[in-house]
């Protein structure tokens, strides 16, 4: 029986190229999102943008799962990074997420989703692994040839691939404070945070109420900081969108 993997981001940028690389592509509209099913690297593939935020993430995500029957999501993206060794340039593959704007409490604790057993919901082990993989594999090819100097960087700039917690909000967090803030608050609470977006949990979700193996990837484009707003469009352009693209494929002929 064939399966279907979905490739799911939230900006255009951020998914590359790899519509244009899909074999007998259909685009099929649904749930006023686009959607293009086809073939890559002989897998049976849906590639879909989520939009921004954890709600049109979900949306999309509980699509990907009902009507395009996907048994493997895999999100690839950007973040801000957070963690005290995560620096622009890195690379962060999901191993966990959390919500770090939920709080039901003191009907539970802080950012445990009700209903649910733990705080961190996991990804996928074995797709992350092989995720993890594909990352290295590019990073370590693909860094040689981006011009770091070009976005304010050391032109020598040796991004590192790390792998760990992810948390998710429905806030561009953009200031030292508020990054800082968040970072000490999970890491009191025992959570070791490296990077934030504004999507990931949210379909970790749905792929846990689903039974879909889920995994994440995420390009570090800023330090969730004051200098956040400054950053982010040029480096979509010029490192997350090519890293999409390589660190995808390399996934789809691992597997």
């Amino acid at each position: 029986m064939s399966t279907t993997i979905a490739i799911l981001s939230a900006l255009p940028q951020e998914q590359g190229s790899l519509v244009h690389a899909l074999q007998n592509p259909e685009k099929i509209i649904h749930a006023g999102r686009t959607f293009w099913r086809g073939t890559l690297h002989g897998h049976q593939v849906v590639i879909a943008l989520s939009g921004i935020g954890k709600v049109a993430a979900a949306t999309t995500a509980t699509v990907l799962a009902e009507k395009f029957g996907a048994t493997r999501i895999v999100f690839t993206g950007v973040a801000g990074g957070i963690g005290a060794n995560v620096k622009v340039g890195d690379v962060v593959v999901a191993r966990d997420y959390l919500q770090h704007d939920m709080d039901a409490s003191p009907i539970v604790e802080r950012w445990l989703v009700p209903g649910y057993p733990q705080i961190r919901m996991a990804c996928d082990a074995a797709l992350t692994e092989q995720l993890l993989a594909a990352t290295r594999e590019t990073v370590e090819r693909d860094s040689h040839q981006i011009d770091w100097a070009s976005l304010g960087m050391e032109a020598q700039h040796r991004p590192q691939v790390h792998a760990g917690l992810i948390v998710s909000g429905d806030r561009f967090v953009s200031t030292a404070q508020e990054s800082d803030s968040l970072r000490l608050a999970l890491e009191s609470a025992g959570h070791a945070v490296l990077a934030v977006e504004m999507e990931g949990a949210a379909v970790a979700q749905v792929c846990a109420d689903f039974g879909i193996a889920f995994a994440a990837v995420r390009t570090i484009s800023d330090r969730a900081d004051d200098g956040a707003h400054l950053d982010f469009l040029q480096f979509v352009e010029t490192v997350a969108s090519r890293y999409a693209d390589h660190v995808v494929n390399a996934f789809l002929k691992s597997v």
